[in-house]
């Protein structure tokens, strides 16, 4: 008995978002379709590889009704039960499904039209063309009856059995009437060869010939070469062949390099690897993203999620491992702890670093390109992988503070361009290049004709942990512990000394009144300009990330802070003055109070208190 069922409010908006605006070229829905069938019959022919009655002659056939106005896709791959159509068919992004809607929303309108298929829901792309869709489907290895699903693409479907002798699934299209184009074999042709002639199992359509006697027969046609391009020679694969199967294992998009591997002796295997040209739209997206290359064993599929492939830091790359060496009987589990896995991984690792210093050598502006989308990412191997960590240090760029905004510059170059005098590479850490810019930390180093790294990824702060040198030269936060930027430190040492000791009572008077948001107070050499400003201890966390811990509801250690004063600047004479002569003055509490909301300002922390802080610039203007 036929069942009918609303679809969730979610895919509704889906297929209204696929039908009407997500994608810009129909044709896709082939693609996604043939790719669906092809996935299939991986996991069917995977299965088979312990259960021999599972084997079959595999292939995808396709067949074209006129009359009747159908287009189907049929595989006999793993097929699915009755329940497995509801879960595939009937929902889809079950975790984040709210933020996935609104994601594929902003891609829309920010002109990416084919990222739907990143998210495995490709299958609604069918609804562009057709007016309604059925898909029978029976699981191959599994005692349970055939499977009907139908839907117009609107509010509901209805699901019942039906009956089917062979495993597999049938996907049949009733086409519009404006999309008679879909209804031509020539047409159908020419869809499989652009985007899906790298299947390596055959897709088959039946082709009406005439004969010499002026009958008709109908015969079938391979359309697709079958060849796995990853085996073929590179020299021998085209650019247009590459972007196709990027297309068809990035679900869109283009590459912006390609790295072949051609490993032989004690572990053998073959890669075709791709950098993206742009960050793929689920990178940031764990719960929807698969993560690592497809991994293939003499050509028999095995996972399309193989993380042990890459390390996680790589996880933006795109393509495919096949491996002579690896065991085929096995389950996916115990395949990913098999230590060969780890070997490939290593030397894929290798390759990639190479080929990437090999591109910021010989084509600075494609790698910078490169950089600006995944190199937020590539840096988090220098905290994670000690063993590549020099590599990817030579590959890290960053703006600096005497830079152009945009300009992205080397460890190496910033060093070669350093003075005689300074010893050490300095940067700072902020949340953007204003921000840093703003820092009253940096006066001291504009003075002495320093440059600074400015650090404005998320992740900077827990690299620098691991960074410690390059090129035996240590890193030191400009914003950070104090400051030994003098050649002659012990002069300086001694000249601080005679300034705090004059200072002294009103460094305590300032600290009493803060000491519960402050570690200490104390003068300093670092500023040139600005009266004062707030300095970490050397290890302790910036402010930056202590907000961010505490945006994402993570435990953030509560760090007080040191404030520096610069002994030169007007406002701090004057409170030295007023200390000098009536200690019991409103007007230095108000100034202590001004100080401090002075560096958090500059620092872009927000005030603790916006009220209090006005009132006291109103007092102190009257």
């Amino acid at each position: 008995m036929a069942e009918t069922m609303q679809f969730k409010a979610e895919v509704k908006q889906l297929l209204d978002l696929v039908i009407h605006s997500l994608y810009s070229n129909p044709d896709i829905f082939l693609r996604e379709l043939i790719a669906n069938a092809a996935d299939a019959i991986d996991k069917a022919r995977f299965a088979a590889l312990t259960d021999d009655k599972l084997t079959r002659d595999w292939q995808i056939r396709l067949a074209l009704d006129k009359d009747k106005r159908t287009l189907s896709i049929t595989d006999n791959g793993i097929g699915m039960t009755a329940e497995e159509v509801k879960e595939n068919i009937g929902t889809i992004a079950k975790s984040g499904t709210r933020a996935f809607l609104e994601n594929l929303k902003n891609a829309q309108a920010a002109g990416t039209p084919e990222l739907i298929g990143q998210f495995g829901v490709g299958f609604y792309a069918a609804f562009m063309v057709a007016d309604e869709v059925t898909i029978e489907s029976r699981r191959a290895g599994v005692d349970a009856p055939a499977v009907r699903w139908s839907s117009n693409g609107n509010d509901e479907y209805t699901i019942e059995e039906t009956e089917r002798s062979e495993s597999g699934t049938t996907v049949t299209l009733h086409i519009k009437a404006d999309k008679d184009v879909y209804l031509e074999n020539w047409k159908i042709s020419e869809i499989v060869r652009k985007y899906s002639d790298f299947i390596e199992y055959p897709i088959i359509l039946p082709f009406v010939k005439t004969n010499e006697d002026k009958t008709t027969s109908v015969e079938d046609r391979t359309l697709n070469s079958q060849k796995a391009i990853w085996l073929r020679p590179a020299s021998e694969v085209t650019a247009e062949e590459h972007e196709a199967f990027f297309a068809h294992l990035a679900h869109g998009g283009k590459p912006l390099t390609t790295i072949n591997i051609n490993a032989e002796g004690t572990n053998e295997f073959k890669a075709l690897i791709y950098i993206p040209e742009e960050t793929p739209f689920n990178l940031f997206m764990p719960d929807l993203q698969k993560k690592g290359l497809q991994l293939y064993v003499k050509r028999v599929f095995i996972t399309d999620n193989c993380e042990a492939l890459v390390p996680d830091y790589l996880r933006f790359l795109r393509g495919v491992v096949d491996s002579s060496d690896l065991p085929l009987n096995v389950s996916r589990e115990i395949l990913q702890e098999n230590p060969l896995l780890g070997k490939i991984k290593r030397a894929v690792t290798s390759k990639v670093l190479g080929e990437l210093k090999k591109m910021l050598e010989r084509d600075p502006d494609k790698y910078k390109q490169f950089f600006k989308e995944f190199g937020k990412i590539l840096k988090e191997g220098i905290h994670v992988d000690p063993a590549n960590q020099e590599k990817i240090k030579d590959l890290v760029l960053y703006e600096t503070m005497n830079g152009k905004a945009g300009e992205l510059v080397t460890l190496k170059e910033y060093i070669n361009a350093m003075p005689p005098e300074q010893e050490h590479i300095y940067y700072i850490i902020a949340e953007s290049r204003q921000l840093a810019m703003a820092s009253p930390a940096l006066e001291i180093f504009r003075s002495k004709g320093f440059d600074v790294l400015l650090m404005t990824d998320p992740v900077d702060e827990f690299i620098m942990q691991s960074m410690m040198q390059y090129d035996k030269k240590y890193l030191k936060s400009a914003n950070k512990g104090e400051l030994e930027i003098e050649k002659d430190p012990d002069a300086e040492e001694n000249a601080l000394k005679e300034a705090t000791a004059q200072y002294q009572k009103l460094l305590d008077f300032i600290f009493d009144k803060l000491q519960d948001k402050l570690s200490a107070v104390r003068l300093t050499r670092r500023l040139t300009d600005s009266a004062c400003c707030l300095v970490g201890d050397t290890n302790s966390i910036s402010p930056q990330l202590e907000r961010l811990l505490k945006a994402m509801n993570q435990a953030a250690p509560e760090s007080k802070r040191v404030l520096e004063l610069n002994p030169n600047h007007p406002v701090v004479q004057v409170m030295q003055k007023l200390i000098d002569e009536d200690p019991a003055s409103e007007k230095l509490a108000q100034y202590t109070e001004l100080l401090y909301g002075e560096a958090l300002l500059t620092e872009g922390s927000p005030l603790p208190d916006p009220l209090a802080f006005v009132k006291n610039v109103s007092a102190l203007m009257k």
